[in-house]
């Protein structure tokens, strides 16, 4: 703030003859502060230009340094491209390319006594270097042009918050750095998402605490209207590092003719507070073709004509005192120049400290990449990290299956719909209903969700009925078991049912098990893995082998491969169980207490195939009465050939056969269970075919003559009565065989088929997989095409930024012993 130089406390004072210095005193003491000033001035170069170069270093590398900064923000149409040509000291049609409205621009002014000329160089896209100067104004504004438009094409995007960054070297620019970003309000004809974009990317720019807020403002609008102002609160609610520009100051002066006016609109009328002082600014708006001297003359006049209109144009005029040293743009000029070196000066001591934490993680890079690059060289201590991490892996493998709670199974297990869900298997095959073991709603994992699945497999197999069989193919295997003659037709031809039916929907169950538990096995990997990066127990002398990607893709391809081939193993394994089961030599059908178990089933099929053939049965599903009437009745002429005596002989035989029970079938017989001789009441009947017939052929006479029988209860009343203890016959056969399989085979088979492989061969599979092959074939694992390639280049990269780094270090070790 400008103060009255009456005021102060030397002013009326008479001055003491002997204190008046002498000449040669009064030259010594200007010598003496022009030196002072001479080395301030150097000082403040050498500080501006160290933290320039460490900002293009910041931008090359990617680095987030808390460089100080000043980030210019405004709408589109509020004059921050003008403010930068002013700032500059030349224009160069930036308002023309619209590079605030794409790319932030990093404008790095350097005050060069001796560049009479602009001299401007643009940093290279991904490098710290410059390119050569550039004089021309239009070339300027051409680079920014296509380096903005090039880059928005390779990125596909409308906006992008990587920055361009121009140095220029003038002696009428300040030491400044000002980050120019795209204005809030975008022209028609833009992505209806740009808007927001650019907002948010402005937010990110201004948002660290150690860049400085350029908040640039129409005079036209009114502070309780203000559009942006509001953003700017959400940056920087106190407005402690914002300052306020309003720019085309001009404009309004007309409106101001009381005083009161003019201090209450420079107040900002206690809308920003008392401690906020907005600046106003007014530039020239020729944008005719000028030479810069006359372009930095009109900005002087501009500043002089808004000076005298509020001193001579408004009735009292202007609080100068309060509001002068905020009004011009040379007011600002000054002010951003020293704000920023204060701000590089208070923020020297903790750059300091950040570039020697910088350059020591630099140098633990280099040393890792070195590492790497003598790693590709030591065959023997990379095969040793490898064989230990394998035999780590291996180790918390068997963990999991035999029990374990770490990691947490509420992050890393899964229930029985999440298994299903991600192995790919749905429901099981040829089951409708819903099967639901114990425990589904658990997150479980390794030897636990092994046995859930092989419960949730007994579940779904016993939940299968034997399937419905149709008539057709009843009869096809019937009447062939008929043809060849023999007693046990019925029985064979249940049995021969059952075991298509168990061949046919067993098989696929069992599959579906084997698929589902070597999804099991292979989930268990991703655990083993996290288990040995967080085991510091054991293996501590392991080499970290998370960077070695190739290797560790291999190491679980084996792993993987090796539980496939357990998988189709142990398939093969359950078909022969399954095969031996349904093996018409097998006797499983004919043990002694499954036979007992029929019961009045098998008694019927007792006295069937003692009193009837096989095929004289109707197995059609007509169901007249007619038919009904006429099933199992011989032709007439046949009861015109039956001999009385034969008749009495077979009721004799019947009657016989009705009063007595029949003998159960002993399990020491041969599979047809009724096929050899029969005792009745002591007597031994032949239960030769001949035999047969003919006494069936004399009971149906007899029965047709007199309406009665005592067979046609049990098979002969309906035609489905044959077809129905047919199915039921071979339902039971079914469920024996499936009790067989489940009970008996298949939960030993995947047990030793999965789990005895996992424990036992594992390690000894993966290493003749990993580590049986030749030195070359094994470091393809570490050693990609090109890798080492890929190592020194960013090798390379690294030197060049330690190398940039170790400098700016230099320098601020050198700045922090002046302050």
């Amino acid at each position: 703030m400008a103060t009255n130089p009456l005021s102060s406390p030397a002013a009326g004072r008479t001055p003491n003859p002997k204190a008046t210095p002498s000449p040669s005193t009064r030259r010594s003491a200007a010598d003496a502060a022009s030196a002072a000033a001479a080395a301030a001035a150097s000082d403040t170069k050498a500080r501006f230009e160290a933290y320039n170069r460490l900002q293009a270093a910041a931008v090359a590398f990617g680095e987030k340094l808390p460089i100080p900064e000043i980030v210019a923000i405004g709408g589109q149409s509020d004059g921050k491209s003008s403010l930068l040509e002013a700032l500059l000291g030349f224009r160069f049609n930036v308002r023309e390319v619209e590079m605030g409205t794409r790319r932030p621009l990093v404008l790095q002014m350097v005050h060069d006594p001796t560049a009479l000329d602009p001299r401007c160089r643009f940093q290279e896209e991904d490098s710290e270097e410059y390119g050569n100067p550039m004089v021309l104004a239009s070339a300027i504004a051409d680079l920014i042009k296509q380096r903005t438009e090039s880059h928005l094409r390779k990125i596909q995007a409308a906006v992008s918050s990587k920055p361009i960054v121009m140095r220029a070297e003038y002696a009428h620019c300040p030491n400044l750095t000002i980050i120019d970003t795209p204005g809030f309000v975008l022209k028609k004809g833009e992505p209806e998402t740009t808007p927001d974009e650019i907002l948010s990317m402005v937010k990110s720019l201004a948002s660290p605490p150690h860049r400085l807020i350029l908040f640039l403002q129409q005079s036209s609008v009114e502070w309780c209207s203000s559009l942006w102002l509001d953003s700017i609160r959400e940056i920087d609610p106190t407005f402690r590092r914002t300052m306020i520009v309003i720019s085309k100051f001009d404009n309004r002066l007309k409106e101001f003719t009381e005083r009161w006016e003019v201090d209450s609109y420079l107040s900002a009328s206690g809308y920003l507070g008392d401690n906020i002082h907005p600046f106003f600014v007014a530039l020239p708006k020729d944008r005719g073709t000028i030479s810069n001297e006359e372009f930095r003359r009109q900005i002087c006049q501009v500043d002089i004509d808004v000076l005298r209109h509020l001193r001579d144009g408004v009735k009292g005029g202007f609080n100068e005192d309060k509001y002068g040293p905020y009004i011009g743009f040379s007011c600002l000029r000054k002010y951003l120049e020293s704000e920023l070196q204060k701000r590089y000066k208070e923020a020297a001591p903790a750059t300091l400290a950040l570039l020697e934490q910088r350059c020591s993680d630099v140098s633990m890079d280099l040393s890792r990449l070195d590492s790497k690059l003598l790693a590709t060289s030591d065959v023997s201590q990379l095969r040793r990290s490898a064989m230990l991490h394998a035999a780590s892996i291996c180790t918390h493998l068997r963990a999991l299956l035999d029990g374990a709670a770490d990691p947490a199974p509420e992050i890393w297990g899964k229930t029985t719909e999440e298994e299903q869900m991600h192995s790919g298997i749905g429901s099981w095959p040829g089951i409708s209903v819903h099967v639901k073991p114990p425990n589904s709603s658990l997150k479980l994992y390794g030897g636990a969700a092994f046995e859930r699945v092989m419960h949730e497999f007994r579940c779904a197999t016993y939940s299968m009925e034997c399937p419905q069989v149709s008539r057709e193919k009843v009869a096809n295997i019937l009447l062939a078991h008929a043809g060849r003659g023999g007693s046990s037709g019925m029985t064979e031809a249940a049995a021969e049912i059952a075991r298509a039916a168990a061949r046919s929907w067993l098989a696929p169950l069992t599959e579906t098990a084997c698929d589902r538990l070597a999804f099991v096995l292979q989930s268990l990997f991703d655990l083993a893995m996290e288990r040995s990066r967080n085991d510091d127990s054991r293996y501590q002398n392991v080499e970290n082998m998370d960077g070695y990607v190739g290797f560790l893709a291999a190491l679980r391809c084996s792993y993987y491969k090796f539980v496939r081939d357990l998988s189709k193993q142990c398939k093969q394994i359950v078909r022969h169980h399954l095969d031996s089961v349904t093996s018409p030599y097998s006797h499983i059908c004919y043990e002694s207490d499954f036979l007992s178990g029929i019961g009045s089933v098998a008694n019927s099929f007792h006295r069937f195939n003692h009193i009837t053939g096989v095929a004289s049965f109707d197995l059609s599903d007509s169901g007249s009465a007619m038919e009904e009437a006429q099933e199992n009745v011989p032709p007439k002429d046949h009861q015109q050939m039956t001999p009385p005596a034969k008749a009495n002989e077979s009721r004799d035989i019947l009657k016989e056969s009705q009063l007595t029970v029949p003998e159960t079938p002993s399990p020491d017989l041969p599979a047809d269970m009724h096929a050899g001789k029969k005792k009745d009441n002591g007597n031994i009947n032949d239960g030769g075919p001949r035999k047969r017939h003919a006494r069936m052929a004399a009971y149906t006479n007899r029965n047709h003559h007199n309406n009665v029988t005592a067979g046609a209860d049990d098979l002969g009343s309906k035609s489905g009565s044959s077809y129905s203890s047919i199915c039921s016959i071979s339902a039971q056969y079914f469920a024996k065989m499936r009790e067989v399989l489940i009970e008996r085979n298949v939960p030993s088979a995947l047990n030793s088929g999965f789990l005895t492989p996992c424990r036992e061969r594992l390690f000894l599979a993966l290493g003749f997989e990993l580590f049986a092959v030749n030195d070359d074939k094994f470091m393809d694992m570490f050693v990609a095409p090109g890798a080492v390639d890929a190592i020194q280049n960013e090798r390379q990269s690294l030197l060049k930024r330690q190398k940039i780094l170790l400098s700016c270090l230099s320098e601020f070790k050198n700045i922090s012993r002046t302050l």
